[in-house]
């Protein structure tokens, strides 16, 4: 009689030890799935990163592109401006018009065309 009552212990036991690992199997699956969208996710972000890099570099790449023709213009326009100084011309004069005769003329100009 003891022989069936300590049977039917180590049944219940056994039924208890796998309702426990199929709950630990659950929890497992679960896990994995977790880890899967997560590591797809990260794939995902890393192939974003990636283009989001090849686009900086191509817009650096413009930026100075753009920063070295402003800087031709900048000095353009310098030369420009002391090649008027250096001949005297004003803008109008260097387009090849003359200043209307009692029209706006610079101080400077007046004072000295005078003398």
């Amino acid at each position: 009689m003891q022989n069936d009552c300590s049977n039917g212990a180590h049944t219940e036991r056994s039924i208890g030890a796998v309702q426990e690992q199929s709950q630990e199997a659950g929890v497992v699956a679960v896990l994995q799935a977790t880890i899967d969208t997560l590591q797809g996710q990260l794939s995902v972000k890393d192939q974003q990163i990636e283009e989001l890099n090849a686009r900086l570099a191509e817009v650096s790449s413009a930026l100075l592109a753009a920063q070295q023709t402003a800087v031709a213009a900048q000095a353009l326009h310098a030369g420009t401006m002391k090649q008027q100084l250096l001949s005297g011309e004003s803008g109008a004069d260097q387009q090849g018009r003359e200043p209307e005769p009692g029209g706006k003329r610079s101080w400077f100009r007046k004072f000295f065309e005078n003398r």
